[in-house]
């Protein structure tokens, strides 16, 4: 570790997990959490859980898991470079996503919506409860019992009101305060991730195309330096030479301005970094890029009519499956019919937010297709 930063986090100095363990031998805390998100059951839902295109769309299209790997590789090449702890920042990484619903937004709103007058969902908690709660894989304690600056790292969004209830993971939320620049870094590595393979899985659906694109500054940039360089390339290899471009503009430029940020601010621990503003980001020239870049990807693919019908369906499998389980809890699956005894709706919102794309279109049969019978 001693080529950490001053402002990096150190498993030594953690704040420790939920549940006192005895220190892992041949590997730190936080490659400890990383190896334990890994081996989880959810994780491994990852890969048949949508980003844009449901899992039965196509092969090629990024998944959760797919997304959660990229997120991962880029936030360990700026780590490395700002002198940040790695091993958290993949860990965070891969961990983000754990309580995504199936079918993506589309499903984490239907889902809130159902859930509206039972506290809300939101998935960002959700995966808070999959790692502190829900995954049963150890006989000392329930979840995967993180520490806590893998907890903090998944939390990137709460109300004061959730806030207040999750004790210490939530005391940033109430006093305003940042957390780590492990947990920052992962959180852009994620928008950087996902503009940018939106950008690819568009172009190869065919919902948008290379001239429309070239629109947005930033991909208009790279084309060109590609076209002048590659003349004659085929569109998928100039598609994926313009977009590698593009990244590794975005990671230089992150890399870069976040070292001016932290420079500025000088903080000489990570507990300055928490008191200090939000110091991982991009230049401000290239923030309003990737502002375009999500503007055009909002109205040209996001609200495509395409992507819009195959939402719709999505959420009224979600509506359906949670109005039959609340209207008849004998229908779930013994093991939550029992939490449901206990956690009311909250067991039916974490039975429909674990399943998988292919599974929740697969038990919405199961429940309505007459011929499923």
């Amino acid at each position: 570790m001693a080529d950490l930063a001053a402002y990096a986090a150190r498993p030594a100095s953690s704040r420790g997990r939920r549940i006192p363990e005895p220190p892992p031998e041949g590997r730190s805390e936080y490659q400890r959490d990383r190896d334990r998100i890994v081996h989880s059951a959810a994780f491994r839902r990852l890969e048949y859980k949508t980003q844009v295109f449901v899992n039965h769309e196509g092969d090629l299209f990024r998944t959760r898991l797919t997304h959660s790997i990229e997120v991962a590789q880029i936030a360990r090449s700026v780590a490395r470079n700002l002198g940040l702890n790695e091993d958290l920042v993949e860990a965070v990484s891969l961990a983000h996503d754990l309580g995504h619903t199936p079918f993506g937004h589309a499903g984490q709103d239907a889902l809130n919506e159902c859930m509206r007058e039972h506290g809300g969902f939101e998935h960002n908690l959700q995966s808070l409860r999959v790692v502190d709660y829900l995954e049963s894989r150890y006989g000392d304690f329930p979840g995967l019992n993180l520490t806590f600056e893998t907890r903090e790292g998944i939390l990137k969004h709460c109300s004061a009101r959730n806030a207040e209830q999750l004790g210490d993971v939530g005391e940033r939320f109430v006093l305003r305060r940042q957390p780590g620049l492990e947990a920052q870094l992962a959180n852009i590595a994620d928008e950087l991730a996902y503009n940018n393979h939106d950008v690819d899985d568009g172009l190869r659906s065919g919902l948008i195309e290379i001239e429309e694109l070239s629109e947005v500054s930033i991909f208009r940039r790279h084309l060109e330096q590609v076209r002048v360089r590659h003349p004659g390339l085929q569109d998928r290899r100039q598609v994926h030479e313009t977009i590698r471009r593009m990244i590794n503009t975005l990671v230089t430029d992150l890399t870069r301005q976040s070292l001016a940020n932290i420079e500025a601010a000088a903080p000489v621990s990570i507990d300055e970094v928490r008191l200090a503003p939000a110091l991982i980001g991009f230049s401000p020239s290239m923030r309003e890029e990737q502002h375009e870049l999500k503007r055009f990807l909002r109205t040209r693919l996001y609200q495509h009519y395409r992507v819009a019908r195959m939402a719709a369906k999505s959420r009224r499998i979600v509506r359906d499956l949670f109005d039959a389980f609340v209207s008849d809890l004998r229908l779930l699956p013994p093991e939550f019919q029992g939490r449901a005894d206990a956690d009311g709706v909250r067991a039916i919102a974490d039975y429909i937010a674990g399943m998988t794309d292919r599974y929740a279109i697969l038990e919405h049969r199961r429940l309505f297709a007459v011929e499923q019978i």
